[in-house]
């Protein structure tokens, strides 16, 4: 996730290096015909290249209100989580009988481990990474045989709250608090997914991007009669902010992708980590994650 913090300038170039480096090649090939073959090149009326940029201003506002919505809702999945991961600490040391801060204990951690394997595995990386220290060696070789990773960690705490059910230590109504809590986290992650894994149309952005070189072009040629020193930086400055702000839009739409910006579920975890180590008592925790340079992951 982007801080409030001052972003390198290269942050922005490097994203819309190759653009640039095609609208510069269009503006010197637009300005050298104009002084060499003027006389076979079309008027060009101002108000075609000013529609052209008009429509894609509307195009990119469309585009950057549903990235927006999709990363908007990754970062309201993540605050239930939160919620949601220490309520379901909070509702077993009220409705567990005493004498099983033990298992208590087990869920609680598998739990952390669940937040950081979710996290891991949105963003394609390996879901076991950060969770040694929360799971066994006898769960870790369950889950290793299961696909969805966080699923499995998830299943093995509906397990142990089966068992405390058995073993009468939970009445069945406080079951029935504690499988919603459950429910609720399998939900969310669900719809994680559902984000991660549904494309935003890759030709939305490839038409975006040929209209945008079509307007560079038609206002090239609207301003044959500028000298090139002021119309090839105006076309570059104008082109470009277009060109970040539609690559803004195509970040934004996939929050899980190990971008800086992404929604921080590493440091959301961690913050859930340091609330159910201290929910269960535990005086040594980790401290907060801390960003790196301008965002925090």
């Amino acid at each position: 996730m982007l801080l409030e913090k001052k972003i390198p300038a290269r942050y922005f170039l490097n994203d819309v290096k190759i653009e640039l480096c095609i609208v510069i090649l269009l503006t010197i090939l637009i300005n050298y015909l104009t002084g060499h073959v003027k006389h076979l090149l079309p008027e060009m009326p101002l108000p075609i290249p000013a529609f052209l940029g008009t429509a894609i201003s509307i195009l990119l506002s469309f585009k950057l209100n549903q990235s927006y919505d999709r990363w908007w809702e990754a970062r309201k999945i993540w605050g239930a989580i939160v919620n949601d991961s220490r309520s379901l600490v909070l509702q077993l040391q009220s409705l567990v009988k005493e004498g099983n801060d033990g298992e208590i204990k087990g869920i609680g951690y598998r739990q952390i481990a669940w937040c950081y394997a979710l996290g891991q595995s949105l963003r394609g990386l390996d879901p076991l990474e950060n969770t040694k220290s929360y799971l066994t060696d006898k769960e870790r070789a369950f889950i290793q045989k299961i696909s969805n990773k966080p699923l499995a960690i998830l299943q093995l705490n509906a397990f142990e709250i089966r068992v405390l059910k058995n073993n009468l230590q939970l009445d069945a109504y406080s079951h029935i608090q504690l499988d919603n809590t459950i429910v609720r986290l399998c939900e969310a992650m669900g719809r994680a997914e559902r984000i991660n894994n549904t494309v935003f149309p890759s030709t939305y952005r490839m038409l975006l991007h040929f209209i945008i070189y079509i307007f560079v072009v038609t206002l090239s040629i609207a301003l044959k009669d500028v000298e090139a020193i002021f119309s090839i930086p105006l076309l570059i400055l104008i082109s470009t902010c277009f060109f970040l702000l539609e690559k803004t839009a195509s970040k934004l739409k996939d929050p899980f992708r190990n971008r800086p910006s992404d929604t921080s579920v590493t440091a959301i975890a961690r913050t859930i980590e340091i609330n159910i180590r201290q929910l269960l008592g535990e005086q040594e925790v980790p401290a907060p994650l801390a960003p790196e340079a301008f965002y925090l992951m």
